[in-house]
């Protein structure tokens, strides 16, 4: 961005710069969500999402150092959008079981539409990435997950084993599978869904009972 321009930014209204910069950090996102759906993560390069978004390239680095960042950006908008669905799930009273055969169905579900332009268009066998470290919006969705196991646990609907644990196992086995659903087309959320419920459920069986 030249210095002109920078002045421009600097002397915008409060409301209006910020504005500005929440536009500019949606056009990279969606640019490269694009991008990594068309050619791929792998062969993406940021010159490519810049020139996607229509930005100068100054004004990506005031946000983003890295491609990888804006795809821990992306899984983070993503998560964000998610835990709130999750809660609206557990707010209606279900059973356990029924809980997670809602989520796991909502999650793939999401996942499916969400990546319709992106991962399912991405080249086939590429792997799929996960981001390193978690953030704030990544947590809500761990938090959702371990309650609804701490409130089965309370209400002797499910095992009495430790609620991290169980809930960050869940969590892995829902994205593990949901990875490889996304790279087969075409892409069978029943059937992922299906096997993911069976997996977790069966699983959390197999841990020790609350005493009655």
């Amino acid at each position: 961005m030249s210095q002109a321009a920078l002045s421009t930014v600097a002397y915008l209204p409060l409301g209006k710069r910020e504005q500005t910069k929440a536009q500019n950090r949606q056009a990279i996102l969606d640019a490269a969500r694009e991008v990594f759906g068309e050619i791929g993560y792998e062969t993406a390069t940021v010159r490519d999402i810049i020139r996607r978004a229509g930005l100068a390239a100054g004004t990506f680095y005031n946000y983003y150092r890295s491609k990888e960042e804006v795809f821990a950006a992306l899984a983070d908008d993503g998560a964000r959008r998610f835990a709130p669905i999750l809660k609206g799930l557990r707010g209606h009273g279900h059973s356990f079981e029924t809980f997670v055969q809602m989520a796991i169905a909502a999650y793939f579900g999401f996942l499916a539409d969400e990546h319709n332009n992106w991962v399912a268009r991405r080249p086939a066998g590429e792997p799929h990435l996960h981001v390193q470290g978690e953030t704030p919006e990544m947590a809500a969705v761990f938090a959702e997950v371990r309650d609804a196991l701490q409130d089965a646990i309370a209400n002797r609907e499910g095992p009495a084993a430790d609620p991290d644990f169980m809930a960050a196992a869940c969590i892995a086995i829902a994205r593990e599978i949901g990875d490889k659903m996304l790279e087969r087309r075409p892409i069978d959320t029943e059937g992922a869904a299906a096997f993911a419920v069976a997996m977790i459920l069966n699983g959390l069986r197999g841990m020790p009972k609350a005493p009655a």
